[in-house]
């Protein structure tokens, strides 16, 4: 399926940096900023997807390593939107989970935001205006067995959001989390197998039995639709979201 932009947003002079922006919900979202009017600053682990997608919206490409703290301190800090989007997953039961997999999980889903944040609010409180737009997942809202460290990252994740909401408030920022369930991305397509090969089943039964049991809708969220709704907390009428934990996820925490 694909996603129609409905939402009226201008975001010209705007700039946004979105990490991960090389595929998937990134990708999604850069397009999206783009067709706003904003210039975007796709940053990507992979500078060949980085190079793709900043070809496609008119805007630059970074390639930058987001476990590496000088990487991310060395990226522009003069952008009036912030995408924090960049994960990945290894999934293990806690006692075979390595440390080193948790330390870099940590890095790039919570650590990195964290440096970001704190290089781009003085730029936003300057301007009166910014928006910072987490993508977390339904997994920093509950747990799941065998992803100690996604879990854990995008709990923090949560927490870090409603911390710069609340030191933005009267200045103009805004800071939200989205929280969608299974997104049909790379990432995801990737999960498949591990989690066929935990659970004992086939792949071609993963999506249903496992990704979705919880989900009331049996579906895959569609990158576009988080896109979408990363839009809409740009717009001025979702100036006073914030601080917000946003579920994207077919009735998943509904239970």
């Amino acid at each position: 399926m694909t996603t129609a932009e409905v939402v009226r947003l201008d975001l010209s002079g705007r700039t946004a940096l979105v990490t991960g922006a090389g595929s998937g919900i990134g990708r999604a979202c850069a397009v999206r900023l783009a067709a706003a009017g904003a210039r975007v600053l796709a940053v990507d682990v992979d500078e060949a997807a980085a190079r793709q997608v900043a070809a496609a919206v008119g805007g630059r490409a970074i390639a930058a390593d987001l476990s590496d703290p000088d990487a991310v301190d060395g990226l522009d800090a003069d952008v009036d939107v912030l995408v924090n989007n960049a994960g990945l997953q290894f999934v293990a039961p806690l006692p075979e989970f390595p440390p080193e997999r948790f330390r870099h999980l940590q890095a790039v889903m919570l650590e990195a935001p964290f440096r970001l944040v704190r290089r781009v609010l003085p730029h936003m409180y300057a301007r009166g205006w910014g928006r910072v737009v987490n993508i977390s997942s339904v997994h920093g809202l509950i747990a799941s067995p065998y992803k100690a460290a996604y879990v854990a990252a995008k709990h923090g994740l949560e927490g870090l959001s409603k911390v710069v909401a609340l030191e933005g408030a009267g200045r103009g920022v805004t800071s939200n989390c989205i929280d969608p369930a299974f997104v049909r991305t790379p990432l995801v397509d990737r999960q498949i197998a591990d989690q066929a090969a935990l659970h004992g089943i086939p792949e071609s039964e993963v999506v249903e039995t496992v990704m979705l049991e919880r989900a009331a809708i049996k579906r895959l969220v569609e990158p576009e639709e988080v896109a979408e709704l990363a839009a809409y907390l740009c717009t001025p009428v979702a100036a006073l979201i914030t601080g917000a934990s946003i579920p994207l996820d077919g009735g998943w925490t509904a239970h």
